[in-house]
């Protein structure tokens, strides 16, 4: 019974889901994402236009990669000391380590110490860590739709984000041999929205979000969720008709 009792103990420990503590303990202060030009607009107004009660996640990921050991050096080492500072300033907050910049600093007051466990502070270290992924070089949006006027081809903008579980089954769908010989009359573009703002002023409301615009620009079709093989088919057969 002891050998069992530590089983589901050690089941407990590794479930810890860093997206679930930060919803139980920091989305009442912490929004998750707001584009980073849009923040800046706020702290130039002394946080007057989104009127924020703390930093944002992924204003928070941005600052404490660059600012916390040795962002070139190597990864793993980089993670740990990242998650460890994330640990230390929720027991025992101090302006002093800030990574914030002065603007924002001075817009908010100083958090009181929180009583999490190493596991959950681990694990929303972790989330916070991967949550701003530094962006990859492609081509414009611009160039897609040059692309799809000379190809009259359907653009699918596909609203992601590094936190999205759904995202990554969506991953999983498109790269499914009945999808992607589909997606052959279509163009594929996707925003990683924890970092960038949609094309064309679009919006999104969860992740992920698939938009079909025309070679016009216009929007055609908005399906938010995750969909399963067969019912994402559906979607693109309709779209195209």
């Amino acid at each position: 019974m002891r050998g069992a009792t530590l089983l589901l103990a050690a089941v407990a420990l590794w479930a810890v889901d860093g997206y679930e503590v930060y919803k139980r303990h920091c989305a009442s202060c912490h929004q998750k994402f707001i584009p980073f030009e849009k923040l800046k607009r706020n702290f130039e107004h002394n946080n007057t236009i989104l009127k924020l009660k703390a930093p944002t996640i992924n204003q928070l990921s941005y600052r404490l990669k660059g600012r916390i050991g040795d962002p070139k050096g190597d990864e793993e080492i980089h993670r740990m000391e990242v998650v460890e500072f994330i640990k230390d300033y929720v027991r025992r907050p101090d302006p002093s380590k800030s990574v914030c910049m002065e603007e924002v600093q001075r817009a908010f007051k100083t958090m009181p110490p929180m009583k999490l466990s190493d596991e959950e502070l681990e694990a929303v270290g972790e989330w916070i860590y991967d949550f701003y992924q530094k962006p990859k070089s492609k081509g414009t949006f611009d160039d897609l739709l040059q692309k799809a006027k000379k190809g009259h081809k359907i653009i699918i903008i596909e609203a992601t984000a590094p936190y999205c579980h759904y995202c990554k089954r969506m991953d999983q769908v498109l790269q499914s041999p009945k999808v992607k010989k589909r997606l052959q009359d279509f163009l594929l573009y996707k925003v990683d929205v924890s970092k960038e703002a949609l094309p064309l002023g679009l919006e999104w409301s969860m992740t992920p979000t698939f938009i079909f615009v025309d070679e016009k620009k216009r929007v055609l079709k908005k399906v938010p969720g995750a969909w399963g093989e067969e019912d994402f088919i559906q979607i693109l057969d309709e779209v195209k008709r």
